[in-house]
């Protein structure tokens, strides 16, 4: 959760065990097939109260090719909003559960 100072770094450090022997193996196979592919991997972690840290975000969608500034301001307001109006929902379908009446 993201009231953690680091939890943005918590959460890279999962996501890149997390899938590192995908990589791995896509990797070793574009080596033994000769096939030239190279495979990174890019992380976007946006925290469950929206919290983003903008530079990482920005410089990250640049080096996918976003070269507009503006573009990527606005794929960043952009998730930030969906990522709360998500988190929004999700409160609001817990706060019906938690006061349901169960016959």
């Amino acid at each position: 959760m993201d009231t953690n100072e680091d939890w943005a770094e918590k959460k890279e450090q999962v996501k890149n065990d997390r899938y590192s022997s995908h990589l791995g193996f896509i990797n070793h196979l574009s080596h033994r097939e000769k096939s030239g592919w190279k495979t990174s991997q890019t992380n976007f972690t946006t925290g469950v109260r929206g919290s983003i840290h903008t530079n990482q975000f920005l410089m990250r969608l640049e080096s996918l090719g976003v070269k507009n500034k503006n573009t990527r301001e606005d794929i960043r307001n952009k998730t930030v909003r969906k990522t709360l109006s998500m988190s929004d929902t999700i409160l609001k379908f817990f706060f019906i559960a938690l006061n349901s009446k169960t016959d």
